[in-house]
């Protein structure tokens, strides 16, 4: 079987986090032997250069997979119409959600663009079910709506003792530091109050990203006492691990998120979570215990950092993790759904 992905999201030597969901797919897929090939071009030039490119080499996909609707599912709809060979959508924007509203302010001529390619595709996976009731109150119209979890890498997987600190509890926070989205100003303030009431924890930001500067100078306008706060910057998902095996509890502070894989790692590892309702939170709930949902508001936040760090922990009882979760399990799913939709 051979598979085109159009994705208009992929690491690359400028950015190398881009698009990583994506490429997690990738390799989950031809781990189950599929011949997969990947035109993440951004420009038009580029786009048909690579396509062009795979002609020469006599190679025509059974099935194209389009990640996000963008200017690549052109190519999706040309391919169809010229050599039948059908398409799905695995949709992981955030700009169909309210929050972001991006898609309702886009021209119509692009909106009205977007619904079509939804329409002509022989599916479309969400990665949640809040980005596939978001999409269809934007107007998103198809037959066959489904859902594909993106993949937690196996060394999550892989039992580990817990490194606790006896005197000091961490709560561990992961991010890209979009602020719009993240929040992560919100979690400070929260902090700022929990530091006013006891010190015998710490905050651990990971990651960077477009607002890291003006979310640290931030904290230290709140004048959060020392040795609360550890900034690692950006780390490598192995070093995201281990320090979810060092951690007492994680927070997810987003005003909203397609997926959220940060929780499913937390799952994953049998690590507790605080989240806002975002993403796959509500969904999981019966993978992590204790997970408290709260609304994004310092005080709330505070109160449930205290709650969930200090309050008894009970140990997950439930099964099926992996199932949900794994590359292995993940990749015999979208093998599946192709195969399935060559024979329609």
């Amino acid at each position: 079987m051979k598979v085109l992905y159009l994705t208009p999201w992929y690491p690359s030597n400028k950015d190398a986090m881009s698009g990583l969901f994506v490429q997690k797919h990738v390799e989950a897929v031809r781990a189950q032997g599929v011949d997969v090939r990947v035109i993440s071009s951004v420009t038009w030039r580029e786009l048909l250069h690579e396509w062009r490119s795979f002609r020469k080499e006599g190679w025509l996909p059974d099935v194209v997979q389009l990640n996000v609707i963008q200017k690549q599912g052109l190519l999706a709809l040309w391919l169809k119409k010229h050599y039948s060979i059908p398409y799905i959508i695995v949709e992981h924007w955030s700009g169909y959600l309210p929050e972001s509203g991006i898609f309702n302010t886009m021209p119509a001529f692009k909106n009205k663009l977007y619904k079509f390619i939804a329409s002509q595709a022989s599916v479309i996976l969400t990665v949640s079910d809040r980005l596939e009731k978001a999409m269809k109150d934007c107007g998103i119209q198809n037959a066959h709506w489904g859902r594909i979890n993106n993949v937690v890498d196996d060394f999550f997987f892989e039992e580990k003792p817990r490194i606790k600190d006896k005197k000091q509890k961490t709560l561990l926070h992961v991010s890209c530091f979009d602020e719009r989205a993240k929040n992560v100003k919100s979690l400070l303030r929260a902090a700022k109050m929990l530091s006013e009431k006891r010190q015998d924890w710490r905050l651990v930001l990971v990651g960077t990203g477009v607002d890291y500067k003006e979310v640290r100078d931030y904290a230290e306008s709140l004048d959060i006492p020392d040795g609360l706060l550890k900034w690692t910057a950006e780390l490598q998902p192995k070093e995201v691990a281990e320090w979810m095996y060092k951690a007492d509890a994680i927070v997810l502070s987003s005003r909203y998120e397609t997926y959220g894989i940060i929780l499913a790692e937390a799952a994953v590892t049998g690590l507790p979570v605080l989240s806002t309702p975002v993403g796959i939170a509500e969904e999981i709930a019966d993978l992590i215990v204790p997970q408290e949902i709260v609304q994004n508001k310092p005080g709330r936040f505070a109160e449930f950092i205290e709650t969930i760090l200090w309050g008894k922990v009970k140990k997950s009882k439930s099964n099926g993790v992996k199932a949900r979760f794994s590359p292995e399990m993940i990749g015999k799913t979208l093998k599946g759904i192709y195969a399935e939709i060559q024979n329609l």
